[in-house]
């Protein structure tokens, strides 16, 4: 019979083997992500979404984001990333919470105020971007490679990525904005108000509005977005109206600062929302349209904060479980081998109590009759 203490270590010889294994695997796959394209982000460079419950208004302020960090993006045209042709009013910086409901954010970029009522295009603009479909590529908005007029659900399946646009020439600074009573009626992502609509897209030539396809209405989605802006040199406290437009100078330095929040999941069964898990990583890009001179811009004249996707963090409870990838298999590990260690002292064990047994004397029987 072979000893417990040899076999005990054989097992936990193996098991170790098998933990590093399946680590070692998850660190290939993980390079292989990294390593995607040349010009994306430094692996340290993305945008942590903290758990802090209870400090954000979404009104446009940045008072309420003192206390929390983000990235630091320069901005470069889209089509041309050229450093050389970088937006002149400097970096672009993105920050990112979440209290267990709903993600917020908030876009920071310094420019000199630019508002001119019920004109978009000569207005600043933001919108964010997020990979839905395993496919979807930053390049073409998704990638997929159908011409316009022939993208389907079908053709472009997996390509899909969500994006949220806010064109302010129609809102209020301080107001929100986004999903009303009024566009989700009709069971689509448009905002009639402000312009800060829900929308997808396949590629540049395919987007539409939530709840609509190449064929029309194909159901009743909704904006799940709200939102609003601020300038910096606008007045603080301010409360303004409509008839207070253009509500500041033109021409004033400042910071534009443009605050959004979503629920982490919708109710979204076609593909056309990212939907967000605490504990796992989305992929999230930033752009900005600026008036140039006071000139319109154009759909495609924007600056982009990287030329891929960034990897966005939606940080865990503290003292909660954890469900990433990573720690659950690295609980799954501890857990298994903390299980066998068990079942090999239990059996050990067994055989040794068996052993001691069938070695003892038996005790003489004495009949009663004799005492």
């Amino acid at each position: 019979m072979p000893r417990p203490l040899p076999l005990l270590l054989l097992l936990l010889v193996a098991v170790l083997f098998l933990s590093s294994t399946i680590r070692l695997g998850g660190a290939h796959e993980h390079d292989d992500e990294e390593d995607e394209s040349s010009c994306e982000q430094s692996p340290d460079v993305r945008v942590d979404a903290e758990f802090r419950p209870g400090i954000v208004t979404v009104d446009g302020r940045a008072e309420d984001w003192a206390d929390v960090d983000g990235p630091q993006l320069a901005l470069l045209p889209a089509l041309d990333f050229d450093e050389d042709k970088a937006y002149g009013g400097g970096p672009m910086t993105v920050k990112a919470l979440h209290n267990g409901q709903n993600i917020f954010f908030m876009v920071q970029v310094e420019g000199e105020y630019a508002y001119f009522t019920g004109d978009d295009y000569r207005c600043p603009s933001v919108a964010l971007m997020f990979q839905v479909g395993e496919n979807a590529t930053y390049q073409n908005m998704g990638g997929c490679s159908n011409l316009p007029g022939t993208c389907t659900e079908k053709s472009c399946r997996g390509h899909e990525v969500d994006i949220m646009h806010f064109s302010i020439g129609n809102a209020i600074p301080g107001r929100l904005y986004g999903g009303n009573v009024v566009d989700n009626r009709k069971g689509n992502g448009n905002d009639s108000f402000g312009h800060l609509v829900d929308v997808y897209a396949w590629n540049p030539h395919c987007r539409y509005f939530d709840g609509i396809g190449p064929s029309g209405h194909i159901s009743n989605a909704q904006n799940d977005w709200k939102g609003a802006w601020w300038h910096s040199s606008l007045m603080s406290g301010s409360s303004f109206i409509q008839e207070d437009s253009p509500f500041g100078k033109s021409g004033q330095k400042g910071t534009y600062f443009f605050e959004f929040s979503r629920p982490l999941r919708t109710m979204d069964r076609l593909q056309q929302d990212v939907q967000f898990t605490i504990g796992q990583s989305s992929k999230v890009a930033v752009a900005f349209w600026y008036p140039p001179d006071g000139n319109p811009w154009s759909k495609s004249q924007h600056y982009s904060a990287s030329c891929n996707w960034l990897t966005m963090e939606v940080a865990s409870v503290p003292g909660g479980p954890s469900v990433s990838r990573v720690s659950s298999s690295g609980s799954w590990d501890a857990v298994t081998a903390f299980a066998l260690l068990l079942s090999v002292v239990s059996f050990c064990l067994t055989v040794f109590i068996g052993y001691w047994v069938s070695k003892t004397k038996a005790v003489p029987f004495t009949p009663i009759d004799h005492l």
